[in-house]
């Protein structure tokens, strides 16, 4: 890896995470219940659990955010299928 290389990569994840936070900031102050009704009126501790995960996922978030969603995404893996299949 090139020097040159390894600086925009760092760039670039520093660009990314402060771009998290501040979206994380928004996101737990106003957004969330709208993403999970279950977490609206959620305590400052379920808040700081999930911080680090809202600044990883934040594109995946804005985008259910901006999609109004209030319906939680279904698991769909081959166990779950299978389930269905047998009732």
């Amino acid at each position: 890896m090139t020097e040159a290389l390894a600086i925009a990569v760092v760039h670039y994840a520093t660009f990314y995470l402060a771009a998290g936070c501040v979206f994380a900031v928004a996101f737990l102050s106003l957004g969330i219940g709208r993403v999970d009704p279950q977490a609206r009126g959620a305590p400052l501790s379920f808040k700081l659990v999930v911080l680090p995960g809202v600044v990883v996922f934040w594109p995946v978030l804005a985008w259910r955010w901006s999609r109004g969603s209030t319906v939680p995404p279904e698991q769909c893996s081959s166990h779950v299928r299978a389930a269905r299949k047998r009732r």
